[in-house]
């Protein structure tokens, strides 16, 4: 991915306040068992306390990982619809003549079986591509090629 904002669909959005949503629930069970500040026993209760802590601030970072990539969602606004991007919705023909529809997106367990993360072969070569394009990757079963049919923005427009 580049350093610019990046879009976001619709369902991986939902997807990153799901998870975000969580890891708050999940910290503050967590720092609700913290001492603050207190004098903690001997050594075996320290690194119960230092863990639990280290545990407090993996899931802070995660949490401002997930408020920065909702924020550079917004600010880049919604998929466009001349080049295929994060969001996208693709129709594509296969080799073999098949025909189907994927989403370009960026969480692979949070969307169904018709996402393309964009760290997969097929995902990568779709990434700024247009209608008409034929785009070549690595399949399973060897190098193949798909043709861009249609491009929307993943809001069902």
């Amino acid at each position: 991915m580049t350093g610019q904002a990046q879009p976001i669909s619709a369902v991986a959005r939902e997807a990153l306040e799901r998870e975000r949503a969580g890891l708050r629930t999940d910290r503050e069970k967590v720092a609700a068992t913290l001492r603050g500040g207190e004098e903690v026993g001997d050594r075996a209760d320290q690194a119960d306390e230092l863990q639990r802590a280290t545990e407090v601030d993996r899931l802070d970072a995660r949490i401002a990982e997930i408020d920065g990539r909702l924020r550079q969602a917004a600010v880049a606004g919604p998929p466009g619809t001349d080049a295929i991007g994060v969001g996208s919705t693709v129709r594509v023909r296969f080799a073999d003549g098949t025909e189907t529809t994927v989403q370009v997106g960026e969480l692979a367990e949070a969307l169904d079986r018709t996402l393309v993360t964009t760290d997969s072969p097929l995902g990568r070569a779709l990434l700024g591509r247009r209608v008409g394009e034929t785009v070549g990757y690595e399949a399973p079963t060897g190098p193949t090629t798909a043709v861009v049919l249609s491009l929307g923005d993943g809001t069902g427009a």
